[in-house]
């Protein structure tokens, strides 16, 4: 008689999420159980800083699976349950007291915001990494309302555009020259710089934070030049880290994440890993990328439950992300990588509100965007890649569709 196998899935995202009904469709009969630090099944967490917070959506609709999902597909599902080391030799998992057995295993155990330490422990501040931090946001998402944000990459701005359109005041205060410079450069990172500052944010860039106290149940943020001001709630956004510590502990091979093939397999035998923890090999790329997005926790999660099952897919998705800011959506794909780029193209107007804009180094296309330009995507796509020559795209007047059809 052949045993009942039983996978464990460490981590309650997304990726873990996908990953447990993936399984399930594709025939999997044996033992899931899934593990989750959180008191919710997994959701998706974009919602977190667009939807949920501004009122539009509410949380069941970020879930991956109802509840009752979990129960009817015999998904053994661990809450507020944290698990405390792994041991690849054994082959099991430890929570507390608690020893489960495993013949493959899962990491999706995602990543921590970066705290920021010159805070005073009673001060009125708040990360945003849970639906519990988000409702906390959003009760001061009114007219009257104060805010201060620590930091201008994604999470910030979107929280800032929700902030403004429910009619708070809204402070951001970024280290760089430029919001989201990191990521896009100079030349687009402007564009939205400019945005904010027309929809009222007070965006103060170069800035550093030297302290953040309590008084009378008010944050005062102080900042480098001297200057102080005076917040209801401190929102801090200075990225993530991925969550690898139990890997280590166990002896995965770990750097900037749990280090992963392109089938997304450890350095351990039956050990996975995938989404926001998971540092993988890129096979389009060339090189190990760790990725902190919505797609690719969707994406990881499938191939990783694929090769759990035995198969032997290869993640290769180029990332891709997007946002919601007032009322411009835009959508991001490619990764312009260490080496960086050399040019920008950007096509339309910006002014407008409605543009492309293009990363190119040498002849290859390396990342492309839109801006409420939604046809555009599927002509990036074909666009952007390793390999690809760039075409003609600072010519406008051929569309990117025609440039796409250039390059078949």
């Amino acid at each position: 008689m052949i045993a009942r196998q039983s996978f464990a899935i460490v981590g309650a995202g997304l990726a873990a999420g996908r990953a447990v009904q993936e399984l399930r469709e594709s025939g999997f009969e044996g033992h899931i159980v899934l593990y989750g630090a959180e008191p919710h099944p997994p959701y998706e967490r974009p919602p977190l800083s667009k939807g949920y917070l501004m009122g539009t959506d509410d949380f069941e609709s970020a879930l991956v699976q109802p509840l009752e999902w979990y129960r009817d597909q015999d998904i053994d599902l661990r809450l507020s349950t944290t698990v405390t080391t792994i041991d690849p030799a054994s082959r099991t998992v430890t929570t507390g007291d608690d020893r489960q057995h495993y013949d493959k295993l899962l990491l999706a155990t995602g990543a921590r915001p970066r705290r920021l330490a010159i805070s005073d422990d009673d001060a009125p501040i708040t990360y945003l990494r849970t639906i519990e931090d988000a409702a906390r946001i959003k009760s001061l998402l009114h007219l009257g309302g104060r805010l201060v944000i620590v930091g201008g990459g994604w999470i910030g701005l979107e929280v800032a555009a929700a902030a403004r359109t429910g009619g708070a005041h809204v402070t951001v205060l970024e280290t760089r020259d430029l919001p989201l410079a990191h990521v896009l450069g100079p030349e687009v990172a402007g564009i939205f710089a400019s945005m904010h500052r027309a929809h009222g944010v007070d965006l103060r860039c170069g800035t550093r934070v030297s302290s953040i106290e309590s008084d009378a149940g008010a944050a005062i943020v102080g900042l480098a030049d001297g200057t102080h001001l005076e917040a209801d709630l401190v929102v801090i956004g200075i990225g993530v880290l991925p969550q690898a510590e139990v890997a280590m502990a166990a002896g995965l091979h770990t750097d900037n994440g749990i280090v992963v093939d392109a089938q997304l397999r450890t350095s351990k035998r039956d050990i996975y890993a995938a989404g926001d923890v998971a540092n993988a090999y890129h096979p389009r790329l060339g090189r190990h990328l760790r990725v902190e997005h919505w797609d690719n926790a969707i994406g990881q999660g499938v191939v990783a439950a694929q090769n759990m099952l035995g198969g032997s897919v290869r993640y290769d998705r180029l990332p891709y992300f997007f946002s919601d800011q007032y009322d411009l959506g835009m959508e991001y794909l490619g990764n312009v990588g260490p080496d960086g780029y050399d040019q920008v193209v950007i096509r339309g107007t910006p002014e407008d509100g409605t543009f492309t804009a293009l990363w190119l180094r040498g002849s290859e296309v390396l990342a492309g965007m839109h801006a409420n330009d939604w046809d555009a995507m599927d002509s990036i796509r074909k666009i952007v890649g390793p390999g690809h020559a760039r075409g003609d795209v600072g010519d406008e007047s051929l569309s990117l569709a025609e440039i796409a059809a250039n390059l078949d």
